[in-house]
């Protein structure tokens, strides 16, 4: 009786239910909010989850790291070179727009003038309506890599970007870091739109009436998400009741968490590498592979994790994790202070010399500490650091100027594959490509590069292996960046929101599909 008089209750206010759940206001806290509503402006995590926000991809990762259907309901590969996507019908826009394969080709468009998303889009060569509903993607070579690259394919309303906002500019501006009508303004297909926004301070979502997914099980009708930077202040919040979800969880408060009867943690092990890149334009030490060798060995990685980071991430000395194809096995963290030493006075740097070092604040997990903790350790080979940190809404128009000497950066791979750390962190940066564009060591090995454009045409996946895990070794030997570690992944909700069912590897929370008791 209670339960019928419940739901009865429901349907008068009107709200939306989803399998008898009542709609609910999800309060989340991240450690920063998104730069950006232009899904192409910015390569970053934070980015592809507003987009699985206020858009919808494609195709989706599951957490067993296979793909399941999003606005393409099927797909079949026609030739080697094709990929056929079938599209779903009757779908809208936040706008009320209709959704069509025009808008997907217009979207694909876009993508490959994207500063930060051409280089991933470098194998295709076109993208074919055959009507409007069908799609084929098309690729230059072979390429094994398509359904990866699906995912990062978001539909952006074409009609509602098209034309001139008040300013007299086109909708469809592309420009990072400045106020462009897509940069303020969004009309996706996803399971939220965005109702209020005041950069730095909180973001509101409200649940999308016309959402295509009947299926979902989400019963989340508002979603206030608000940015807390500092570790101590986001956990108290969650313990406190403040908030329902937060994301990351600081190493330092694991056990803590896990012991309040209150809320629940989830952790993963995770693949997000991260690393520093030394600036060899800027700083001419840098081009001597002696000094850096030797910065790579003053490094104490596997002690940033034990003490900094409680044990929570794994010390790296390459990009790829276990299990990517490019991982080898042989390839270990490789801390050695005498040796760092030897190698600064074979380089003539005996005495030392200082760098401006930059480094987000809120980005990564811990990661002005572990700024200030590599900072010391470069102090003891005569190299003097002058350290700043930052906000990662300021940090990024900085590493995009190149504007420190060693720059901090961290990479999850969007493909799940070794290829595209090496494709954004460590090719010779090229403009027109897109190859390189986090690369602010401006690091440059053309072997290197032609064996990552020979893998992405490569089928075979033994081959592929031995080509980039060639690379990782190449990448090792010419102490070609700073690795530091893999960072695991941990987030934290009050009993009852079940963001068990919702979180994985990717670290791309599905909050259209979180049921909240």
């Amino acid at each position: 009786m209670k339960k019928t008089l419940a739901i009865a209750a429901v349907v008068l206010l009107g709200l939306n239910l989803s399998f008898g759940a009542a709609a609910k206001t999800l309060r989340l806290a991240y450690d920063a909010d998104p730069v950006s509503l232009d899904p192409h402006e910015q390569l970053s995590g934070g980015m592809v989850q507003l987009s699985h926000m206020v858009f919808d991809p494609l195709v989706r990762w599951n957490r067993e790291t296979t793909f399941d259907p999003r606005l393409a309901s099927s797909w079949e590969r026609l030739d080697p070179h094709t990929v056929r996507f079938h599209l779903r019908q009757d779908v809208k826009f936040h706008s009320g727009n209709d959704f069509t394969a025009n808008d997907v080709a217009w979207t694909f468009k876009r993508l490959k003038t994207s500063p930060d998303f051409k280089g991933l889009f470098q194998p295709f060569k076109e993208l074919k309506v055959i009507d409007d509903y069908t799609i084929d993607l098309v690729t230059t070579d072979p390429y094994p890599l398509v359904l990866h690259m699906a995912t990062y394919i978001f539909p952006m309303d074409s009609k509602f970007y098209t034309g001139e906002d008040d300013k007299g500019n086109p909708k469809d501006m592309l420009k990072k870091h400045a106020d462009t009508f897509a940069s303020v303004n969004a009309s996706g297909t996803g399971p939220f739109i965005v109702s209020k926004r005041q950069q730095g301070v909180r973001v509101d979502f409200k649940r999308f009436e016309g959402y295509w997914d009947k299926e979902s099980k989400g019963n989340v009708d508002e979603i206030v998400l608000t940015p807390i930077k500092e570790d101590p202040t986001r956990v108290a919040a969650l313990l406190s009741g403040d908030v329902d979800f937060i994301a990351p969880v600081p190493p330092t408060d694991l056990d803590r968490i896990r012991n309040n009867d209150k809320v629940d943690l989830i952790t993963m092990s995770g693949t997000r590498i991260i690393t520093f890149q030394l600036n060899q334009e800027r700083r001419p030490e840098f081009k001597d592979k002696r000094v850096r060798q030797a910065i790579v060995h003053a490094v104490n990685n596997e002690g940033i994790v034990q003490k900094i980071m409680k044990g929570f991430g794994t010390a790296s000395g390459q990009q790829s994790p276990v299990g990517y194809l490019g991982h080898v096995a042989s390839i270990k963290p490789r801390y050695d202070l005498a040796k760092a030493k030897q190698l600064m006075k074979e380089a003539g740097y005996e005495q030392g010399f200082s760098v401006t070092m930059m480094a987000p604040n809120n980005r990564y997990i811990n990661d002005d500490k572990i700024a200030q903790a590599v900072s010391s350790m470069l102090a003891r080979i005569n190299i003097k650091v002058d350290l700043k940190t930052m906000p990662k809404a300021q940090y990024w128009p900085k590493f995009d100027e190149r504007a420190a000497d060693i720059m901090m950066i961290g990479w999850h791979s969007d493909t799940e594959d070794s290829s595209n750390f090496t494709e954004f962190l460590a090719m010779c940066p090229d403009k027109e490509t897109g190859y390189g564009q986090y690369n602010s060591g401006n690091y440059c090995n053309k072997e290197i590069d032609k064996l990552i454009l020979a893998s992405q045409g490569e089928t075979d996946e033994g081959k592929r292996a031995a080509m980039l895990q060639q690379v990782e070794q190449m990448l090792y030997d010419d102490a070609a960046f700073v690795p530091l570690h893999w960072q695991d992944l941990a987030w934290a909700a009050r009993k009852g929101v079940h963001i068990e069912d919702i979180v994985n590897v990717m670290n791309f929370p599905y909050l259209g599909d979180l049921v909240i008791d």
